[in-house]
């Protein structure tokens, strides 16, 4: 199960996330916005949705926005009716597998109350039948029934009809009355006397009967889903900064305090006690192991006992060494070429746990004596293996400002770990850093703004804000990609968007895979931003000896980059690629217009925005037009994002021929462009 979308509202800096839920993707969704705009507030809501156990949950004093807490007081605003997080989760094969039939398909929708009552619900699952909506039926089959049932013998009592049965069944019941609990019960009794009189031959009667016991049943198949459901909800874990592993645990004292529940530090204790879980011990079990006499010579089974527990203890902390050591190097020291990675090592001596770093010269040191940033990594790893590897194996993993004490650079690579960790557990983070803002991932991200408090946090699926502070990490982090992009490749192919970076990359990754086209990936895709941005790109790029061609829309802002003298003395007529060219019938062709077949069907599927009559009646106007003027909140970035989510769950099969046809003719050209 994986969240779908999620919706915060009545809690601290937030009074509504906004109307639209927040969209949260499959793998990776992340938070960017300045200090104080309610990031860390959000996730901590999130967490409510099915937090792990020991999680403090929602206090109306605390967590209710404190401007309005007179309301609560008053009694204007009741806890246990307030809202303050509600979660739609999209169902996987193994919970598909799990339901009844009829309810495979459905969304679940969980919400949790101030009072920390929770509530759920199903979406797009049938509806609950009512007596109403069954009652031309009923009828039907009682007289059916009825007409089947000989007339008594002269002297005999006649017995009720199936329709006085029905009556009587269903006497105080009202028509809007949902088929469930005890109507379901006595309707499903009143079917059942009046199978033994229906005529077996009957096809259609017969049909009948079938579809109203069925529909008796409905809201059993609907509790069960919901029981099973809330079952299989996933567990929603907040991982924090100030989660820290000891460099040197007294296994006796730790011992102590957990079994005291005395904790000297919530969060040194909280990492010290993953650390155990991922070496598979308690702190009592590692500390009686540093206590064993050493048993008489002559007592060779005692012998053999204390030799195996110690070398158990030995081989589980080696275990977890190599472990660790693999997982940091992938972020730490990826680059095999800078020298031997750094080896952690757990090890027990006596009563005391030590976690060291032994670097390239085989000199072993504390933990502590290391950076904050690798201190920082190995207590993540440590965390994460031990939760993850748990009862948390399938959990939502929320982090708040992941990795803030790395370098710029670990913090990319750690970008990329968060990745890999995404694949198995769904992750949100949030961070004001633009190295952890791929410049691939602008789909991903939410804008956080907290603009104006009387309105509260704001999330923006868009990347879009009214707060220049919210978007510098993405500003900031396209430009470093693009300083560092820029004059790196010999070829270049400079787009006018954002949108048309992410259509050619999606189509291209969908035809190569399919063997039909391949975009040579020496190319490098940059981005101007506008059509008339385009000629300073070309004319840059021209200036350093590298290949440079362009791809214009064929709109009047294309037309009018195409037109330019200098873009055309740079480049030449050979190096302006038209979207025109490669699709006929629509005169000011865009992008999109490439994409003319299947672009509506995702739009309607992804985003309920139902134009595939209107495109089918306007052949010759552009794609994008015809949305604009049909739906009243179009966005190219909106359509975009939702064409990349979709080429993520399909192959170029799902293209139509003609599509597949011109975008292969379209990665052609730019190859030969660039060649």
């Amino acid at each position: 199960m994986r969240l779908k979308s999620v919706r915060v509202q009545n809690y601290r800096s937030i009074r509504d996330t906004g109307e639209q839920p927040i969209e949260i993707e499959h793998g990776k969704t992340i938070l960017v916005g300045p200090n104080e705009a309610g990031k860390s507030a959000i996730l901590t809501a999130i967490q409510q949705l099915n937090p792990p156990t020991g999680v403090k949950g929602f206090d109306a004093l605390r967590d209710y926005p404190r401007a309005l807490y007179n309301d609560i007081t008053t009694g204007k605003v009741v806890p246990s009716k307030t809202r303050v997080v509600t979660g739609v989760f999209s169902l996987d094969d193994d919970d598909r597998a799990a339901l009844p039939e009829g309810f495979k398909e459905v969304e679940y929708e969980f919400t949790r109350y101030l009072d920390n009552r929770g509530t759920h619900s199903l979406r797009n699952g049938p509806s609950l039948p009512t007596l109403g909506s069954l009652r031309k039926d009923l009828l039907r089959l009682a007289a059916h029934a009825k007409s089947r049932v000989p007339a008594p013998a002269e002297g005999e009592t006649a017995q009720p009809s199936p329709e006085e049965t029905l009556a009587a069944a269903t006497k105080g019941w009202l028509e809007s009355s949902v088929i469930s609990g005890d109507l379901s019960k006595v309707l499903k009794t009143w079917l059942d006397e009046i199978a033994v009189i229906m005529d077996p031959n009957d096809e259609e009667q017969e049909k009948r009967h079938v579809s109203l016991w069925e529909a008796c049943g409905v809201a059993g198949k609907k509790a069960t889903a919901l029981e099973t459901l809330e079952e299989r909800l996933p567990t929603i874990v907040l991982f924090s900064n100030y989660f820290r592993v000891r460099p040197e645990i007294q296994l006796a004292h730790l011992a102590e305090r957990l079994e005291t529940h005395s904790l000297d530090d919530d969060a040194y204790d909280y990492g010290n006690v993953c650390l155990l879980k991922l070496l598979g011990f308690t702190a009592r079990e590692l500390s009686d192991l540093g206590r064993v006499d050493e048993p008489q010579p002559s007592d060779k089974k005692a012998v053999e006992a204390n030799r195996d527990k110690l070398d158990k203890r030995k081989y589980q902390l080696n275990s977890a060494s190599v472990r660790l050591t693999g997982e940091i190097k992938d972020v730490w020291n990826p680059d095999s070429s800078r020298g031997e990675a750094d080896r952690l090592r757990v090890g027990a001596d006596g009563q005391y746990l030590k976690v060291t770093v032994e670097d390239e010269l085989g000199v072993e040191i504390e933990l502590h004596q290391r950076s904050e940033g690798f201190q920082w990594l190995v207590s993540f790893f440590v965390v994460f293996f031990a939760e993850a590897a748990g009862k948390h194996a399938n959990a939502i993993l929320l982090l708040d400002e992941p990795g803030i004490s790395l370098h710029a650079l670990k913090q990319r690579e750690f970008r990329t770990t968060i990745s890999r960790l995404a694949a198995k557990n769904q992750t949100i983070y949030t961070t004001h850093s633009p190295f952890l803002v791929g410049p691939g991932e602008l789909d991903i991200v939410r804008v956080v703004e907290l603009t104006d408090r009387t309105i509260g946090t704001k999330v923006h699926t868009t990347v879009a804000s009214g707060d220049s502070a919210a978007l510098l990490p993405l500003q900031e982090a396209l430009g470093y990609d693009l300083a560092q992009s820029l004059f790196a490749q010999e070829r270049n192919l400079v787009l006018e968007g954002l949108t048309d970076h992410w259509y050619l990359e999606a189509v291209a990754a969908l035809l190569t895979e399919a063997g039909e086209a391949k975009l040579n990936p020496k190319i490098a895709l940059v981005t101007a931003s506008t059509a008339g941005k385009v000629v300073y790109f070309a004319t840059i790029l021209h200036a350093h000896s590298l290949k440079v061609a362009a791809l214009l829309d064929s709109d009047a802002a294309g037309d009018q980059a195409a037109q330019q003298d200098t873009l055309v003395h740079r480049l030449g007529n050979k190096r302006i690629l038209r979207t025109k060219d490669y699709i006929t019938g629509v005169a000011k062709a865009e992008i999109e217009d490439l994409l003319r077949d299947t672009l509506p069907i995702v739009a309607r599927d992804k985003l309920g925005w139902d134009v595939i009559d209107l495109v089918a009646q306007r052949p010759g106007q552009p794609l994008v037009d015809i949305f604009a003027g049909a739906v009243t909140d179009f966005s190219k970035y909106k359509l975009a994002k939702a064409f990349v989510r979709w080429s993520r769950d399909n192959d170029a099969s799902a293209l139509s021929d003609s599509e597949r046809t011109n975008w292969s003719k379209l990665v052609t050209a730019i190859n030969a462009a660039l060649k």
